[in-house]
């Protein structure tokens, strides 16, 4: 018997992440967002799933597709809305935009779309509260094209040679932007080729399926708070374009039927098995689209009657002399 109330929680998570993306896609549609958006739309149950097996105290770096990562995290749903239409109520006062956010106290520690430098951030974070004595782990969210890029391998190295409480979380959805894995690694796996690094590696076929994510992320977790470095290659695959809101099967470099495989694999159909199996009712999960709905909708108000940044805060947070 499963406990019922944890699954609820995280069908509930998983759907205001899915929420909120869908209202960016409004957003976007009607040229509010002046800026690139990178949803995570299929891709939910990775962030929900990793951060069920944290603490409160713990920290994470994401990507430029932070959404569902700083939302998962605990992150003010707000200040994220108010960011992305460039206010000064926003999470980053309204300079960062949508793929800069930030927000300490939930443990979101930034978001950084240069590809690979969430990791070695991380790493810092993580050799910081190593040398302070802290009791935290940091998460290091990437992607499958990070991996290519020298800075992973010099800190996944740094950290095991340091024994850091630190977790790469590499969310392979097949793509780098419109690149597959193949025609860019030598294999599609990526956990084998960390492992001799002396790195707990694990590869998760299929991390559209939140329970195993969380089997995995929670033993990971364990061995991290021992100093021990590890990494997990949850393969997902998001169902939108790389950046924008739109679908683009018709670019060629992916096809409608490989969505469709990964579709019928939608995490929200994975967990809805789970509900039918437990006797959840379809009901509850209709009084949590209500719920959510109207967070957002009291978030979107917040947003359009948010002021935008004045001039004096322009070069606030930026260092070094006004």
């Amino acid at each position: 018997m499963r406990d019922k109330d944890f699954l609820k929680k995280l069908y509930f998570e998983m759907l205001r992440i899915r929420m909120v993306e869908e209202k960016l896609t409004e957003w976007c549609n009607a040229d509010l967002i002046k800026a690139p958006v990178h949803l995570s739309i299929g891709q939910e149950a990775v962030a929900v799933g990793v951060m069920a097996a944290l603490r409160p105290q713990d920290k994470i770096v994401s990507t430029h597709r932070c959404h569902g990562h700083y939302l998962a995290k605990g992150g003010n749903l707000k200040k994220m809305m108010a960011e992305i239409l460039g206010k000064a109520t926003g999470c980053c006062k309204g300079k960062g935009g949508t793929m800069h956010l930030f927000d300490d106290e939930a443990g979101h520690v930034v978001s950084a779309p240069l590809v690979g430098a969430s990791i070695s951030f991380a790493v810092g974070v993580a050799l910081s509260a190593k040398m302070k004595g802290e009791d935290k782990i940091v998460v290091a969210f990437f992607g499958d094209g990070a991996v290519e890029e020298g800075i992973f391998w010099e800190s996944v190295n740094f950290a095991a040679v340091h024994h850091l409480p630190v977790l790469f979380v590499c969310e392979n959805n097949l793509y780098a932007t419109h690149i597959h894995i193949r025609d860019r690694q030598p294999s599609e796996e990526i956990a084998s080729r960390v492992k001799p690094h002396n790195i707990h590696a694990r590869r998760i076929a299929d991390a559209n399926n939140i329970l195993t994510v969380i089997d995995v992320a929670a033993s990971m977790v364990n061995l991290v708070r021992k100093n021990q470095p590890c990494f997990i290659e949850a393969c997902t695959y998001r169902l939108r374009e790389h950046w924008g809101v739109g679908e683009d099967w018709h670019l060629g470099y992916r096809s409608r039927e490989e969505g469709e495989k990964w579709l019928a694999k939608c995490p929200f159909k994975q967990l809805q098995k789970v509900f039918n199996e437990e006797s959840i009712p379809r009901l509850e999960i209709d009084e949590m689209e209500k719920l959510i709905k109207q967070e957002i909708d009291e978030a979107v108000e917040f947003a359009f009657k948010s002021p935008p940044p004045s001039l004096e805060d322009l070069l606030s947070e930026v260092g070094g002399d006004k």
